[in-house]
Parts: C-alpha cells; sequence; structure tokens
C-alpha cells in the first residue's frame, strides 16, 4: 500500500503541476539550453498540454496494473505456501517445492487464469475482479489500439464497464472538517470506437479502486490462513 499511496501522491503532484504551468514557462524552458536534438519535430505548448495528459492517463493505468498483478502474485504466494504446509510455520524443502511450482504456473497465467486459480485453488473470489479486468481492457486499448475500444474489449452487451470505486460523504464534522463516508461504485461506460479518455479525479478514482482490491484481496488472504490453523 506504501507504494500504491506514492503513486496517489505523484499523480496529485502532476495535476498541480500542470494546473499551474503556462506557454511562457514552457518556452523558458524549451530555448533554455539554446539547442533541440530535432527542432523541426518540436511540439508547441497546446500540442504538449495533449501528449502530456495522454502520455499520464497511460502511466497511471499502466503502473496501476503493474501494482495490481504484483499484489496477485505476492497474495499467491503466500497462499500456495500456506496451503503446502498447512499453515505450519516450519517450512520443508518439499512444501518449498510444491509452492514454487505453483507460482511458477500462476505467474505464467493471463491475468483472467490468476482470477480463476485464486477461486479454484483458495476459494478465494476477488471483489473488484471486474474493475480489473476492464482496467487491463483499458490499457490493452491505449497501447494497442491508439486508444481506441474495439469489440475485444466489449462485453455481450457491446459495452466496456468500469466500475471506481469513489468515497460519498455522510457526515461532516465542523471543527476539522473530518469526513465519515462509504465507498461506492462509479460506473464508466466506453463504447465501440470510442476513446478511451479519464478526467483528472477519474483517474485517481482509479488508484482508489486498485487499492480497495488490494485491501479486499489482503483480508482474504488472512482469512485463509487462519482457515487452516489448528483450533487452539
Amino acid at each position: 500500500m506504501v507504494g500504491l499511496q506514492r503513486h496517489f501522491d505523484m499523480l496529485a503532484f502532476n495535476l498541480a503541476a500542470r494546473e499551474d504551468v503556462t506557454e511562457a514557462d514552457y518556452n523558458k524552458f524549451v530555448l533554455a539550453p539554446k539547442i533541440m536534438p530535432a527542432a523541426k519535430s518540436h511540439q508547441n505548448f497546446e500540442q504538449m498540454q495533449a501528449y502530456a495528459r495522454d502520455l499520464l492517463m497511460r502511466q497511471v493505468i499502466g503502473d496501476g496494473m503493474n501494482l495490481t498483478v504484483t499484489a496477485l502474485t505476492n497474495a499467491h504466494f503466500f497462499l500456495a505456501l500456506v496451503k503446502a504446509t498447512i499453515a505450519s510455520p516450519q517450512v520443508s524443502p518439499a512444501a518449498q517445492q510444491i509452492a514454487q511450482e505453483s507460482q511458477k504456473a500462476f505467474i505464467a497465467a493471463p491475468l483472467d487464469q490468476k482470477f480463476n486459480q485464486l477461486e479454484q485453488n483458495y476459494g478465494i473470489m476477488c471483489e473488484l475482479e471486474d474493475s480489473i479486468t476492464s482496467l487491463g481492457f483499458c490499457l490493452q486499448a491505449l497501447l494497442q489500439q491508439n486508444g481506441i475500444v474495439k469489440e475485444a474489449q466489449l462485453d455481450a452487451e457491446g459495452r466496456l464497464v468500469l466500475e471506481l470505486k469513489a468515497l460519498k460523504v455522510l457526515s461532516r464534522t465542523a471543527e476539522n472538517q473530518a469526513v465519515k463516508g462509504k465507498l461506492v461504485d462509479q460506473q464508466k461506460v466506453f463504447c465501440l470506437d470510442e476513446a478511451i479518455i479519464f478526467t483528472d479525479l477519474e483517474l485517481q478514482l482509479v488508484l482508489v479502486t486498485i487499492a480497495s482490491f488490494a485491501d479486499a484481496l489482503f483480508k482474504s488472504v488472512a482469512e485463509y490462513a487462519k482457515s487452516l490453523q489448528p483450533p487452539q
């Protein structure tokens, strides 16, 4: 979660920096070296605003998916060890070998099969599996299809649906403005040939959604380990 918070803070910093940058600031840094690698390909301020926005979106979703896969991979190895040792703190060479072979197969599996393995082998159903899968489809469209949704990313109803987690404020104290609330779903829908575009807030909610996914996953892992422990 610490790494995810760093990504969240960096996103907020980048959004704030982009909000305040001016064309004069941009040109000052462009002209500072008095030379360019390829001056004929230089892009003006408006062009770079659009490019930077697109690049940030790809980076946030890409980094988010990498963090998700890392969380799944780490969780699975722990689950495999717990299952091989029946939750014993002593790990025999044989149990270690079993866990490593299981982990090797898990790492090689595509995302949807990773979720299937968690359910079939450990009884763990990931709460936000559909959201993570949809984020993967968004990234696929961004990297392979110039950001355009195609049939491969659509569901049976011809849509790419993404459920993001957002905070619904239930109350706010007047003294320090502390907020009490709960996480709710916020739906974002893409259709065929539509461009993948996220608002600044939606990009932040992508990271909130991944954090919620990881929290639920780690709680399920802990419950699984507890279920294998002998009664005290």
